[in-house]
This record gives structure tokens, sequence and C-alpha cells, in this order.
């Protein structure tokens, strides 16, 4: 994938390209193969993907703003690091995000919560949106978007243009799979754009009907069935 760059235990400082992230822990396998599989079923699959996403998480805020602080141990006086300010938003990407929520703010507590509404057109594959509840001015603010699948790009490129558009000037989407199509797309359209995308794989493909294969299937209906 040409003008990607693709890491494994974080990336260099120095990239200027999309930064991609593909965690490479044994965990991580292992979890992931279990959503894969078919007979896994809805409260199995939210669990597993809630702690694949903390796992996923760790690996996406190594780079989270930190400030120094003096605080007294009860031994002795030593300076430490906490959540600089303003502090970090995640935006689950509704509705499948939601499933990852949990995971990513047991690691962040002290994070700020935003919701995008985004559904993908079936036919066209285009995204658009039909719910936002987050801040109008992100400047300066460090942003982890969720959204299990990375398939062909297009929910993810608009949500981070929308996050931009606002001032957000850090971007890190945490996806549980992702497909080579999306991550070209999302490199092209997002060109110049501090975006980093952590994944636990890239798969092989998408088919014709713009799922990832050998993907895990609908996230959102594997996770809380498929309401029609």
């Amino acid at each position: 994938m040409p003008g990607v760059a693709v890491c494994v235990r974080g990336c260099p400082d120095t990239l200027v390209d999309m930064r991609l992230h593909v965690v490479d822990h044994p965990l991580v396998a292992h979890k992931l193969t279990t959503l894969r599989d078919q007979r896994t079923d809805s409260p199995t699959f939210r669990r597993l993907a809630d702690e694949l996403v903390t796992l996923l998480a760790y690996e996406a805020t190594r780079d989270v703003r930190t400030e120094q602080v003096d605080i007294e141990t009860p031994v002795a006086r030593t300076t430490g690091v906490k959540l600089s300010h303003p502090r970090p938003l995640v935006v689950p990407i509704l509705r499948a995000g939601l499933g990852m929520l949990d995971g990513m703010v047991r690691l962040l507590p002290t994070a700020e919560v935003g919701f995008l509404g985004m559904v993908r057109n079936e036919e066209t594959l285009q995204a658009s949106t039909y719910a936002t509840r987050m801040p109008d001015d992100l400047s300066g603010r460090q942003v982890y978007v969720l959204d299990p699948m990375l398939a062909t790009g297009g929910t993810l490129v608009a949500a981070i243009q929308e996050l931009i558009r606002r001032g957000a000037d850090d971007v890190t989407a945490v996806v549980l799979l992702a497909a080579p199509e999306g991550v070209e797309v999302m490199e092209r359209d997002l060109a110049g754009t501090p975006v980093t995308v952590v994944t636990a794989s890239v798969d092989e493909r998408l088919n014709e009907l713009g799922y990832i294969v050998p993907g895990l299937g609908d996230a959102g209906d594997r996770m809380y069935g498929a309401a029609e």
C-alpha cells in the first residue's frame, strides 16, 4: 500500500503519511479469532469486542498528551504525569461503535464522549450523517474515533473530515478490522491530515457487497442482533 506507513508496536514521530498500526499480540489474535467465528453468540461477541478494544486502546493512546505534576507519595515527593487539558474526546460511530465505547473509556476514564451517527447506503456504499453530539470547537483536542470496520473507508473518511472541520488536529481511528481498499481510500482522501489507524488486522480484500473478507460479518448485527 504505497504511501501508508505500516507499523507494529508504535510508529516513529517522523512519519508524515497516515499511520497504520497493526497490533501484533497473541491475545489480540486469540480474541479476534473467536470474534470471527460465526458460532460466537451476541453476548460473547460483545464481551470479546470490549476486551479487544481495551487492548487496541493501549496502543492507540501511546501518544496521548500529558503534563507533569508534582505529588507526595507516602515516602517522598516526586514528579509524575497526568492527562493534559483539553481532555481527549472519544467518538463512537453509531450504532456498532457503541459496542467499543466501554473498552475505550476503561483506559481513558477522564475522556469526554461525543457521538456521531452515520449510515452507509448499501447500493452506493457512501456514508451520510444523521446525528451528531459533540463540541462545535475541537481545537487542540486529540480525538479517538471508534468503528468496528474500516471497509470501503467512506464512513471513517466522512467522520474524520467532520472532526477536522471542527478543529481537531490529532485523530486516531480504532477499528477491529481493516481492508486494504479502505486503508488506501483513507490515505488518498485524508492526505496531509494527522490521522492514525489502529487495528487488530488488515484482511485480504472486500467482496462485491463491500464486506471485509474473511472478516467477521456485520459487526452491528453480531453485537446487537439484526434489528429490521
